[in-house]
């Protein structure tokens, strides 16, 4: 009998603790990040905070990774000043962030050379049904111009991210 009240008692002791924990972390919001910025030449998306790196992750870029992009079509990653203008649910890829490329420098730069200066350009998970490719999307630059995360790191980047974050394209 005296084992069964000291087992209870630990038991509701655990309980009470865990139950603690759990109520704690549902208290805490997440760490949300007040920008984004890609090192296109590292192959790097960091979440930021007040200039502290709140997560980076390993990406993939448009097949033409090297220089901005310029037209539509051409397979590159844009380099500029963006803002996350938009987050998609259900696409073509798990999970996109629409990042409002083309800018009006960019913009004025494709009618300059009379080109259309493409779109629809999003952070983005792996293409649906291919989510078990995992982090061996990495091996290659495969996108048509996105920055693709694997779908577990697509979750984490949704919550942390705001529509109306900036986002940053380094070379």
């Amino acid at each position: 009998m005296h084992r069964v009240i000291i087992l209870g008692l630990s038991l509701a002791t655990l309980a009470a603790f865990l139950t603690g924990c759990g109520r704690h972390q549902a208290e805490v919001n997440p760490e949300h990040a007040d920008r984004i910025i890609v090192f296109k030449s590292a192959h790097t998306l960091c979440l930021m905070r007040a200039d502290q790196v709140l997560r980076a992750y390993r990406v993939a870029l448009g097949r033409s990774s090297v220089g901005p992009k310029t037209r539509k079509g051409d397979h590159k990653t844009p380099e500029g000043q963006y803002i996350i203008d938009g987050k998609k649910e259900r696409s073509r890829f798990y999970r996109a962030l629409h990042i409002s490329y083309p800018n009006a420098a960019d913009t004025a730069r494709a009618q300059k050379e009379g080109q259309d200066p493409g779109g629809d350009v999003e952070i983005h998970g792996i293409e649906n049904g291919l989510g078990w490719i995992g982090r061996l999307h990495r091996s290659f630059d495969w996108t048509d111009g996105c920055v693709a995360v694997t779908d577990a790191e697509m979750d984490q980047i949704w919550e942390a991210v705001a529509v109306g974050t900036p986002v940053e394209i380094r070379p």
